[in-house]
């Protein structure tokens, strides 16, 4: 495994993310499958991944829990772990804290995060007093390291920045948000305030790992017969400079297998590589309708329980081959279809791509009748 050097300990460059285990079935708060899981988490030990990433939403809080159990077996100091403070689910954040020890059953957190700050939540992380009560921990140990993750513009990061000397940060980046997205400029501020980069979504939630443009699959498989498609957005992340960690929220042992091989072959981008990945870039950008990376943050305050994600994967589908896609649709409940959603807009705030998901229901609803 080849590990990159933070302050004075070593981290895996592929970290694992506990946000994707195997659960039982498709949507959001099922629970986990332990024993896959389990067999998963043991794998990457195994394969040297030493950063493992949970949050306290993750599998309807139970990402932590299982963490915590499954790491408990190995020496303290042959793992590091990143948790989350997650503002919009419980605002109290000293409550949030012990809840989230109580769970990992840790008495500390190594890397520790405001959750997914936003345009519109970031003068509330800001100013709610949560900083100063986790610089205090950090200074009683129960935190070694603080920083944060971005879903917010470009201008916001700067506010985020003069506000606290983090040590680290985490943002979304792949080569689509590289060339048509925000993440460029992101990049390079946290550079040139020397912050460590933690990535998040390098594969963009699977979009990048099985395009949905065949032009474009196909124009990657001619380049590169025996790679996966997904392994080019790997290459991507890990060729750019002072990457600290790319996490990636794998599922099957199968795909940290393929994550673990690019990342230990090294294997620098070509010139010629780069420019066919800017090529990709642009086709997907233009035949993809909403980049929804399926985080699910949208789904948990949805009244309706809709399952979200799946529901943007059609649209997508509907808009790039036609309506007759939507037709998979009519074999879900009505209630669970695009015409269950009520509009009631809650979901838009929660999205990090700020897609307008009830827009994007209401055009479903009509196309479909």
């Amino acid at each position: 495994m080849r590990y990159t050097k933070f302050k004075d300990i070593s981290l895996s460059l592929l970290g694992m993310g506990a946000m994707r285990l195997p659960q039982e079935g498709e949507g959001w708060g099922l629970p986990i499958i332990h024993d896959q899981a389990e067999a998963l988490i043991d794998y990457c030990m195994a394969q040297g991944i030493n950063y493992y990433d949970t949050a306290y939403i993750y599998h309807n809080g139970e990402s932590e829990v299982f963490l915590g159990k499954t790491l408990s077996k190995y020496p303290r100091d042959s793992y590091y772990v990143a948790d989350k403070y997650n503002l919009p689910a419980n605002a109290d954040y000293k409550a949030q804290f012990e809840e989230q020890l109580e769970r990992l059953q840790m008495d500390y957190i190594d890397f520790y995060l405001l959750h997914g700050i936003s345009d519109d939540k970031v003068d509330e992380f800001l100013t709610n007093g949560c900083i100063e009560y986790f610089i205090e921990q950090k200074n009683k140990g129960k935190i070694k390291y603080l920083g944060f993750s971005l879903h917010a513009t470009p201008p916001v990061l700067p506010k985020i920045t003069a506000r606290y000397d983090f040590d680290f940060a985490m943002i979304q980046l792949n080569y689509l948000d590289w060339h048509y997205g925000p993440a460029k400029e992101l990049y390079n501020h946290l550079r040139e305030k020397n912050i460590a980069i933690m990535v998040m979504e390098p594969v963009h939630g699977g979009l990048l790992a099985k395009l949905n443009n065949d032009e474009c699959e196909t124009m990657l498989k001619n380049a590169e017969p025996n790679r996966t498609i997904a392994s080019w957005a790997i290459r991507f992340v890990a060729d750019l400079p002072d990457i600290t960690v790319i996490l990636s929220g794998m599922s099957t042992i199968e795909q940290a297998k393929d994550n673990i091989t690019i990342i230990n072959e090294n294997t620098p981008l070509s010139e010629s590589d780069k420019a066919l990945i800017f090529d990709v870039s642009t086709k997907l950008t233009k035949s993809i309708a909403v980049t929804c990376t399926s985080c699910k943050y949208c789904v948990n305050d949805c009244p309706q329980q809709l399952d979200i994600p799946t529901l943007l994967g059609v649209y997508n589908e509907y808009k790039t081959s036609g309506v007759w896609r939507l037709g998979r649709l009519k074999g879900l409940p009505e209630d669970k279809q695009p015409k269950g959603c009520t509009h009631c807009g809650i979901c838009k705030p929660l999205c990090p791509q700020n897609i307008d998901i009830p827009e994007c229901m209401q055009d479903m609803e009509k196309a479909m009748e």
